[in-house]
């Protein structure tokens, strides 16, 4: 075999695993992106429901209804970032009949205006969220400070003397107009870029394959 017919049948050989590769991530990525559309889709009715009675085990984004007391002496300050400006979320635990939850009753500016907390049996809607642990990129929660960048559930409940908690703690809805904390803030968003991905996918799969037509062209004409 000569060194040049060597070398070609390399190249066929890489056009060739080039193609069916590319062209596998190309269709898993039309997978992995209807995948994505169909929990989008299922999390946006989640989020826009009736609020329903709150159950053992909800999935995240679940718009729910719970009824209970505040232990305000238990509130915790948790440091945001929001469309209003950076300020706090407003973490309160709720003793309900069988069990405490954290309420993010909403978030206030780092000014913290005055509120009035809510006082006797409360109804709170709103959406349950998954707990944050831990802290932020490059940001502990430093409990021994009382200082909170995320809102760890555990941690909290744990520095707070609260007690057993649910795992997980709920996003107020929005109250009135000017009214503090402020609620309904949750951003629910889904990176969605498989479309993207698999195009790129795809066009590498075409070019692997215009490389073979290229290379058995070439050797035609050689004869």
């Amino acid at each position: 075999m000569s060194r040049s017919g060597g070398k070609r049948r390399l190249l066929v050989a890489l056009c060739l695993v080039g193609t069916l590769l590319f062209t596998a991530l190309g269709v898993w990525q039309v997978e992995r992106r209807a995948w994505k559309l169909d929990l989008i889709a299922r999390v946006d009715a989640r989020v826009h429901a009736p609020p329903a009675p709150l159950q053992s085990i909800e999935p995240e984004y679940r718009h729910v209804r719970v009824a209970g007391t505040f232990v305000h002496d238990k509130e915790t300050l948790v440091e945001a970032l929001t469309e209003l400006g950076p300020g706090y979320w407003v973490l309160t635990p709720l003793r309900t009949a069988d069990r405490t939850i954290l309420i993010n009753r909403g978030f206030i500016p780092s000014t913290r205006p005055p509120h009035t907390p809510p006082s006797g049996r409360v109804t709170v809607t709103g959406l349950v969220r998954l707990t944050e642990p831990h802290g932020r990129f490059l940001r502990a929660n430093k409990p021994a400070e009382n200082r909170w960048y995320s809102r760890d559930v555990a941690a909290i409940a744990a520095t707070r003397g609260i007690g057993p908690v649910a795992p997980f703690f709920i996003d107020a809805d929005a109250g009135g107009p000017g009214a503090y904390p402020v609620g309904g803030l949750t951003v629910v968003t889904f990176r969605n870029a498989h479309l993207v991905y698999a195009l790129t996918w795809f066009g590498l799969a075409g070019l692997s394959l215009f490389g073979l037509v290229l290379l058995r062209r070439e050797k035609l004409e050689r004869g």
